[in-house]
C-alpha cells in the first residue's frame, strides 16, 4: 500500500475561509480554502513544502480548492493551533511530536534515540502506511488525524571546548535538551547531564557556563548562532524526530473522491520534497557555521551510544503498538 493510498483514506473536508460552515456535506459553490497553521518562518523547509502543496492544489482544481499557510505563529503557538484543529476552528496544523505523545503514548516510539540510522531510513518509515497507518488514525478520539510527517533533521551534540566520540566524553558535561523527561534520561545514559531548557535561553546559558553545550540539527545550530559559543559539533545523530501534519477528524470525509485524490497526491509530493529541502538547508547551515568558526566531526562511536541508550529504549517499548512498529523498523534494516 503506497503512502498516497493511505492519505486517500484520511484526506477530508477542511475549514473554510469563506462564510460556509464547517461540516460534512457543506456546499462547495464558493472556493474552499484550507487554512494551515505553522510555527516557523517562511524560509523553513516545511513552509516551502506546504506552499508547494497549496500551489499544486490550486492548479489542479482550477482554484476551486486552495490552501493558505500562516507562518510565524500568526494563528497562535503550536499547542493552541493544534487545539483549534481539534475543535474544528482551523483546518490543519503542523504538530510537534511531543504534542501527539501526550495524547497517545504510543507516539513516543518516534521520539526514541537511535530509532533510525539515517534520514533516508526515517523517510521510508514515517509515511509508510504499513507501519504508521493505525498509529496515525489512533488520535481520532482527540479530534485529529495525522496526514503525514515531515522530518526535523538529525540532532547531534555540540560542546564549547571539544568533540565527542564516546559516551565517556560527555562525562560531567551539562547539555541542553528539550523539555521532556525522556530527553533528560537519554542524555544521562549517553554519559552527560541533560538540562531541560527553553531554546531561547541556550546561547546565554552556554556563554555564561550554565551549560557546556547543546544538541540540535545544523539549521538551529547555525541560525541561532550557537556556533559562536559551542563550536565543536559532533555527529552523534541521536534523535531524528518528526513533525506531523494534522487535520480535524470530523471534517475528513467531506471531500469529493476526485479532490481527495488531488490532496493525497499533492501532500505526498510535499512530504517527499521537504525531506530533500531539509537536507539541502542543513548542508548550507553547516557551511555557514564553518564560516563562523564551527568545527564538525564524524568520528563518533555510534554503536557505543546506541548501546548506552538501549535500556531507555527498551523501557519505552511498553505496548504492542510500539513493539510492533519498532520491530518493523528493525526488519527494514
Amino acid at each position: 500500500m503506497k503512502y498516497a493510498s493511505y492519505l486517500s483514506v484520511v484526506a477530508g473536508a477542511i475549514a473554510l475561509s469563506t462564510a460556509l460552515p464547517f461540516g460534512i456535506g457543506a456546499a462547495s459553490a464558493a472556493p474552499v480554502n484550507f487554512e494551515i497553521a505553522f510555527n516557523q518562518t517562511e524560509t523553513h523547509p516545511q513552509f516551502k513544502a506546504l506552499q508547494m502543496f497549496a500551489e499544486g492544489l490550486k492548479a489542479r482544481t482550477n482554484g476551486e480548492y486552495t490552501a493558505e499557510v500562516f507562518p510565524n505563529e500568526l494563528l497562535g503557538a503550536q499547542k493552541e493551533t493544534v487545539e483549534m484543529v481539534q475543535t474544528g476552528t482551523l483546518a490543519m496544523s503542523v504538530a510537534a511530536a511531543s504534542l501527539l505523545e501526550s495524547w497517545n503514548p504510543d507516539f513516543s516510539v518516534f521520539n526514541l534515540p537511535y530509532l533510525f540510522n539515517s534520514i533516508d531510513e526515517q523517510k521510508k518509515v514515517l509515511n509508510n502506511p504499513e507501519i504508521v497507518g493505525d498509529l496515525y488514525k489512533s488520535v481520532s478520539d482527540q479530534g485529529v488525524i495525522v496526514l503525514g510527517s515531515f522530518t526535523a533533521g538529525a540532532r547531534s551534540v555540540y560542546l564549547k571546548d571539544r568533540f565527542v566520540k564516546t559516551p565517556a566524553d560527555l562525562a560531567g558535561e551539562k547539555i541542553r535538551v528539550m523539555q521532556s523527561d525522556t530527553n533528560v534520561q537519554m542524555l544521562k545514559q549517553m554519559g552527560g547531564a541533560g538540562i531541560a531548557m527553553g531554546q531561547g535561553e541556550v546561547y546565554t546559558a552556554i556563554q555564561t557556563g550554565v551549560l557546556d553545550g547543546g544538541e540540535n540539527n545544523e539549521i538551529v545550530y547555525s541560525s541561532l548562532k550557537h556556533v559562536e559559543v559551542a563550536p565543536y559539533y559532533s555527529y552523534t545523530r541521536h534523535l531524528m524526530i518528526p513533525d506531523y501534519l494534522v487535520m480535524n477528524v470530523d471534517l475528513f470525509n467531506g471531500l469529493p473522491d476526485d479532490i481527495k485524490t488531488i490532496v493525497t497526491e499533492e501532500l505526498a509530493k510535499a512530504f517527499d520534497y521537504e525531506f530533500d529541502a531539509f537536507a539541502a538547508d542543513a548542508a548550507q547551515a553547516r557551511a555557514d557555521a564553518e564560516k563562523a568558526g564551527g568545527k564538525f566531526s564524524e568520528d563518533v562511536d555510534m554503536d557505543a551510544f546506541r548501546a548506552a541508550v538501549k535500556p531507555l529504549v527498551d523501557s519505552k517499548l511498553t505496548s504492542d503498538v510500539t513493539k510492533t512498529i519498532y520491530q518493523k523498523i528493525e526488519a527494514l534494516r
